[in-house]
């Protein structure tokens, strides 16, 4: 059985990774590094999902710091994700350095999405044994999305250089 604070954590790194998404989307298209419009569009919507994304994960931890049955910290979880959120938006600064172009930007949209759909395929298996069916099919259908991000990414990656 996995006890609540795995559980708060590891739904506070989703939701800080899909904020650093959003966050990374803003960062790349104001530098002008996804400016062909069929990459823009796709990304776009990839970053409305991430809102989607964030907002549902809010909503359910909203939910779930007032359930009897399976109550969690929604402060902690809020904490843990502004910590993620931080140390990701880190991440694509250094990977990406001060002279990047398209090809490193998706590259590193594949990479952030990859690691979106790890931490959800860890969050999903924590969230077995939990008595809420709304949270698991959600988390499950966040992951499915999530999957198709990547895949969406990665094609946009190898597109770009073709």
């Amino acid at each position: 059985m996995i006890d609540n604070e795995m559980i708060e954590e590891k739904i506070g790194e989703v939701l800080g990774l899909e904020m650093a998404a959003q966050k990374a989307v803003e960062q790349l298209l104001s530098k002008g590094l996804l400016d062909k419009s069929e990459i823009k569009q796709q990304i776009q919507e990839i970053r409305n999902e991430a809102h989607n994304h964030q907002t549902q994960l809010e909503e359910l931890c909203e939910r779930l710091s007032k359930s009897k049955e399976q109550k969690i910290d929604s402060g902690n979880v809020k904490d843990v994700a502004a910590e993620t959120e931080q140390k990701a938006s880190k991440m694509m600064s250094t990977y990406l350095g001060d002279d990047a172009d398209t090809s490193e930007a998706l590259e590193f949209l594949c990479i952030a999405e990859g690691g979106e759909v790890a931490h959800y395929e860890v969050l999903d298996a924590m969230v077995k044994d939990i008595n809420d069916s709304e949270f698991k099919n959600k988390v499950k259908s966040i992951l499915n999305e999530e999957k198709e991000h990547l895949q969406e990414c990665i094609k946009l990656a190898r597109e770009n250089i073709a």
